[in-house]
């Protein structure tokens, strides 16, 4: 359901955005969508060039500006993939940083003698290092829906992977645009529950990322008593969730994804539960990746429960393990990993097995193999025991974690608690993880120690059930 419902949420997006600008558009004489063909071809680059040159002019007041600045939005909107990257290196390009008035301007501060002078010289360095193309940026924010647009912007400047220098500038100047307009102090937390509009429970629809929403029985049946959906939002986009984590109030650790979304199941009353299982994180907006406010939610989150639910005592995650298999079949290929002397009899005794790395691969392979009680049951040992070094081991190099949602978790002060064998049966469960999922516990107490231990020292803090999976 979440593919289709995207589709149509951006393009009614889409619509609207285009409506509102078109309005604002229409108080300049002459507004008019400059390009006559939608990719952008070279007989219309010029006067998109011009429209931009007109943006940074400025000339009339502030009316006048955001007619202009509209008029470019809705230039680019009417523009398809292909057009989309000719105005973006148009931006990119011709609205550079000046780099003769840079080179000027570290003259005049090497020669700048007395504190005033040099302060006077800094200044005027920092504005020859502030690129035109910034200026424009900051133009659509005086337009409604003029931050998402931005957001979206960034989103496909990074689907587009561009290695110009002159592009992958443009974005990162917007990326620090965002970066400073999204700190998490100017972010608010709200509740999403099945009385929220309609049109914002439509996009936790579209926008979950780790297990789909199947249908609106499914949303509901995650929004119930028994469970509580937060979101992070910011003033400027108050219909668009920026971030969302779904938890469910229950009593221990849960250890199958399948039976915490079963939707058959009772309703547990939320005042007996002694748990907090945060099931999944999902970042709404591609355009604000690498600008981090995801380990304030889940602090955020604990905090605002503790406060509802006095009774609880536990705040743990089931989280995904999303490249251990990808992982362990690059390193089965290399002959990288050994597996342990305990399971190397008992695979070697089933049919098809073999003591070699190569017999277990082949086990692996093994249509339906997690369904097969007895080849599910030698396969447990070793591939707990692998899972346990992928998490607490394996590392890329600069040191985090190898897992993304290892670091994730472990860089914001949790500790990885237990791994949970088939605790995913689903389709992308089994071909990202062989169905493995793990918890990662917050302790209230331990939660800034484990941080300092994981970004300082690289250390993971681990319960001992898991430290036992690591011993030779």
């Amino acid at each position: 359901m979440a593919g289709p419902a995207k589709i149509g949420l951006v393009d009614r997006t889409l619509r609207n955005l285009k409506g509102a600008w078109n309005d604002i558009a229409q108080a300049m004489t002459g507004a008019r969508i400059v390009a006559s063909d939608p990719s952008l071809p070279p007989e219309d680059l010029a006067r998109v060039l011009e429209q931009m040159r007109a943006c940074l002019e400025g000339r009339g007041g502030e009316v006048s500006a955001r007619a202009r600045a509209a008029d470019l939005g809705r230039t680019y909107l009417a523009l398809n993939g292909k057009g989309r990257r000719r105005f973006l290196a148009i931006l990119a390009k011709d609205f550079d940083v000046d780099r003769a008035a840079v080179a000027a301007a570290i003259r005049a501060l090497e020669r700048a003698e007395g504190e005033p002078m040099r302060r006077q010289a800094e200044r005027a360095l920092r504005t020859a290092l502030d690129a035109p193309r910034i200026k424009l940026l900051r133009q659509f924010t005086a337009l409604p829906d003029g931050v998402k647009f931005l957001v979206d912007l960034r989103a496909e400047l990074l689907e587009a992977g561009d290695d110009d220098p002159a592009v992958a500038a443009l974005e990162a100047d917007l990326k620090a645009l965002l970066g400073a307009w999204f700190d998490v102090g100017f972010l608010e937390l709200r509740r999403i529950a099945w009385d929220s509009p309609a049109a914002l429970l439509e996009k936790l629809i579209a926008y979950e990322a780790v297990h789909e929403i199947e249908s609106w029985g499914d949303l509901k049946n995650r929004l119930d008593s028994d469970r509580r959906c937060f979101a992070y939002f910011h003033p400027r986009m108050p219909a668009e969730p920026l971030i969302f984590v779904e938890v469910a109030l229950s009593h221990g650790l849960a250890d199958s994804i399948q039976r915490l979304l079963d939707s058959s199941a009772p309703v547990q009353d939320p005042r007996q539960a002694n748990t907090a299982i945060f099931y999944s994180i999902s970042n709404a907006q591609k355009g604000l990746v690498g600008i981090s406010f995801g380990g304030f939610l889940i602090k955020r989150v604990v905090e605002e429960l503790a406060t509802e639910f006095q009774n609880l005592k536990d705040f743990a995650t089931l989280s995904p393990m999303p490249g251990f298999r990808r992982w362990l079949e690059r390193e089965l290929k290399a002959a990288r990993a050994p597996l342990l002397p305990p399971e190397i009899k008992t695979l070697a005794a089933l049919p098809g097995g073999a003591a070699q790395e190569d017999g277990l691969a082949a086990l692996l392979a093994t249509a339906g193999w997690e369904a097969k009680p007895a080849l599910a049951r030698a396969l447990k040992g070793p591939l707990m025991r692998l899972g346990a070094r992928y998490l607490a081991s394996e590392r890329r190099e600069d040191g985090r974690a190898l897992d993304p949602v290892a670091h994730f978790h472990l860089s914001n002060g949790a500790s990885i608690e237990q791994l949970d064998w088939l605790a995913d049966r689903s389709e992308k469960g089994l071909s990202q993880s062989y169905g493995m999922m793990v918890n990662y516990r917050y302790r209230q107490a331990e939660i800034e120690a484990n941080h300092e231990a994981y970004s300082g020292e690289g250390k993971v803090v681990a319960a001992t059930q898991v430290k036992a999976l690591l011993r030779p």
